[in-house]
């Protein structure tokens, strides 16, 4: 019996549906990867698509990157939101430049050991750009996982122990059988077996899916909320970050008083930025992002 029962139905599926989306394509960069992999990090394919087309155009290797100030960075970020990741990005280019020779090194640890760059994204990487047999765990692969073989609707908040021991459980033996069965169930994650609405009739293992067998019950851990926006700290560094990034130079505080009514709010959001390298305070009353 098959170590793995859902593998040939989901990579068939895969090989029909899969969308052609530019870094999985065979002239794909490791570093255009790894952009692609920090960008989709709770940031839906439509919105990273363009950001990662001029990304990869002004920037198409490391060392490009690395040679700007990381205020370029945070400006070319535009609004894909958590603007850390930018940063991030920036001080990977640096580190792959300064220690790997300007190449992304291919190896789950060294990738693991790069600024900003966590288990999944190592995992993804090592796998995607260099063919590593790896299990892949982001949140579709959570879901589809939880749904198929747990019998669950949803899957823990953090990752367990279980879930990566079943995910390696199931990966095949064949490496390059493992990258495309890495991706593929992301997809259907992605397409089909959605968090909110599932296309159960869609699916190609839905007749082993064990929370679909037990007649999909409803969650029963902690209630799962939306993410809200409005009126959030995040709405106002998003403000803040905006005016800053709009501009040709530094630009006075009354600039940025001027986004946001909520004066405590404000400085709070700015305080933040500023903690977080977003933003330099430069003379007084004066705002830049990184130079």
């Amino acid at each position: 019996m098959d170590e793995n029962p859902y593998s040939t139905a989901i990579l068939a599926w895969y090989q029909a549906n899969a969308r052609d989306l530019p870094w999985r394509r065979s002239d794909a960069t490791p570093w255009s990867i790894l952009v692609s992999e920090i960008m989709l990090q709770q940031t839906p394919v439509a919105r990273v698509l363009p950001a990662w087309e001029a990304w990869t155009r002004r920037w198409p290797t490391p060392a490009d990157l690395a040679a700007e100030p990381s205020g370029e960075a945070v400006r070319m970020w535009n609004r894909l939101g958590y603007p850390r990741r930018a940063l991030n990005l920036h001080a990977c280019a640096r580190t792959i430049v300064e220690h790997h020779g300007g190449e992304v090194p291919s190896g789950y640890e060294e990738l693991r050991a790069l600024p900003g760059v966590g288990s999944y994204t190592a995992a993804a990487v090592a796998s995607f750009a260099f063919g590593g047999r790896h299990a892949i765990l982001d949140t579709n692969v959570r879901r589809v996982l939880a749904r198929a073989h747990t019998g669950v609707e949803y899957p823990p908040k953090a990752p367990t122990k279980a879930e990566t021991a079943l995910a390696e459980s199931l990966l095949p033996a064949d490496a390059s059988v493992a990258v495309r069965w890495g991706v593929a169930i992301m997809e259907l994650g992605a397409l089909v077996c959605t968090a909110r609405s599932p296309a159960c009739a869609d699916c190609p293992v839905a007749d082993q899916c064990a929370w679909r067998l037990a007649g999909k019950p409803a969650h029963d851990g902690p209630p799962r909320r939306g993410q809200t926006y409005a009126g959030t700290d995040r709405q106002v560094r998003g403000r803040l970050l905006a005016v800053l990034r709009d501009a040709d130079g530094p630009v006075p505080k009354s600039a940025l008083d001027a986004v946001w009514d909520d004066a405590v709010q404000r400085e709070r959001a700015l305080d933040a930025l500023v903690s977080d390298g977003l933003v330099d305070p430069l003379e007084e009353g004066v705002y830049a992002l990184p130079g």
